[in-house]
């Protein structure tokens, strides 16, 4: 299945029925009066969060989602049929966002959470409605309004506990394979992943958390270079990261200059997502000699002033991976009582959550707003700085380049 975690859309609410204008006519009865009964409602549009689907493929190629109009009105004072919900289903983790405006309309974040993303229409009066002891034949009805139209765009987030950050070839999706029952493709060249991949760790019997990997990160990926940046958003929800580092990569690269780029591009898309709880872990040290273990490790540290834990693991061979897994659990459960019981905590985390959120939404408006403009014929755009410039257009083969002024 294809994996899709932005589409946009088109929802269209049903019109309201119109009202009728009728007259009882009935065999000896004179002057019988208006019975004109008024329209149906027009079908609403919901959005559902369904627990069974993980990708927004459905909405790739259809977009355009109209509810059912109301039936108009009818005589002897018949209501008109009231028009059929449309209930959309999106994966859990969904936010609904209106394209006009780039307001959020809801998060669907639990199974089963349903919201309302466009009214119908209201119905229309027949002319019974009219009826009064100096209008005892009215000829007036009101036609049904029109149901609410809009544009929105979905992006969904793949809802895990702990994200994994690094490189391409870092051994992310290695290391999932190895604590997980998750068997993302592994190979020995670059961006093998292509999409998140989820693998669920169990540690004991009755204990289990969520890990995420996206693609690897890239010198650049905050500017859209590479896959990543795409992806740094299913990280956004994430409540630990891992940041896994090649302790000897292939390519005669440094480590501590490997282990910077995430930390540099991590900072890039979001200073906020930056300030999530974040472990080091120093991957692949069966590659390296046992008496150099120590060297490289303070390397990396000392390179990232790092203070927080430090973890040498093996993937490949799970060496170091238990216990690593049992303090992810460890965590979680802290984290859990935690916020159930320091309300302080619980506010500062929420507080940062809405930072994230606020802050890569920016971030992708951008990217979006970038590839636009290389889509419109833009060769490319120059910040000037503070200074006051005039805009001009220069005219080439590949199209105007323009200059725009920062205010």
């Amino acid at each position: 299945m294809k994996f899709v975690d932005e589409v946009s859309i088109r929802v269209k609410a049903g019109d309201g029925g119109n009202g009728c204008m009728s007259f009882r006519r009935e065999k000896f009865i004179e002057n019988g009066g208006p019975n004109g009964g008024d329209g149906g409602d027009g079908g609403s549009v919901y959005m559902v969060a369904d627990e069974n689907l993980n990708t927004l493929v459905d909405y790739r190629y259809t977009r355009h989602f109209d509810a059912e109009r109301g039936s108009n009105g009818g005589s002897t004072d018949c209501t008109g049929k009231k028009g059929e919900e449309l209930v959309l289903r999106v994966p859990v983790g969904t936010t609904v966002i209106d394209s006009a405006t780039q307001e959020v309309i809801g998060d669907l974040t639990k199974a089963g959470q349903k919201l309302l993303v466009a009214h119908g229409g209201w119905h229309g009066l027949g002319n019974t409605r009219f009826k009064s002891s100096t209008n005892r034949a009215p000829r007036q009805t009101t036609p049904g309004k029109p149901g609410e139209a809009r544009d929105l765009k979905l992006e969904m987030k793949v809802l895990a506990d702990v994200g994994l950050l690094g490189l391409p070839n870092a051994g992310k999706s290695t290391f999932i394979r190895s604590v997980s029952a998750a068997k993302p493709k592994v190979a020995d060249y670059p961006f093998t992943t292509l999409v998140p991949n989820l693998g669920v760790v169990s540690v004991d019997r009755w204990k289990s958390f969520v890990v995420a990997d996206i693609p690897g990160l890239i010198e650049g990926a905050s500017d859209g270079a590479g896959l990543g940046i795409r992806f740094l958003k299913h990280l956004s929800r994430t409540r630990l990261l891992l940041h896994l580092v090649d302790m000897a990569p292939l390519d005669d690269a440094s480590a501590p200059d490997a282990a910077e780029v995430i930390v540099s591009e991590l900072t890039k898309f979001s200073p906020s997502l930056a300030e999530r709880d974040r472990w080091l872990v120093l991957n692949k040290c069966d590659q390296i000699l046992e008496e150099e273990h120590d060297e490289r490790v303070k390397e990396i540290v000392d390179r990232l002033e790092w203070t927080g834990p430090v973890y040498v693991i093996s993937a490949i061979s799970k060496l170091g991976t238990e216990r690593l897994c049992h303090d992810i659990m460890r965590y979680m459960e802290d984290r859990a009582d935690r916020l159930a019981n320091d309300p302080a905590y619980k506010e500062e985390l929420a507080e940062l959550d809405q930072r994230i959120e606020d802050e890569a939404r920016a971030q992708l408006q951008a990217l979006d707003d970038q590839r636009a403009l290389r889509r419109s014929g833009v060769k490319s755009v120059h910040d000037i700085g503070d200074d006051d410039w005039d805009e001009e257009d220069v005219d080439d083969e590949d199209g105007p380049e323009i200059i725009y002024v920062r205010d």
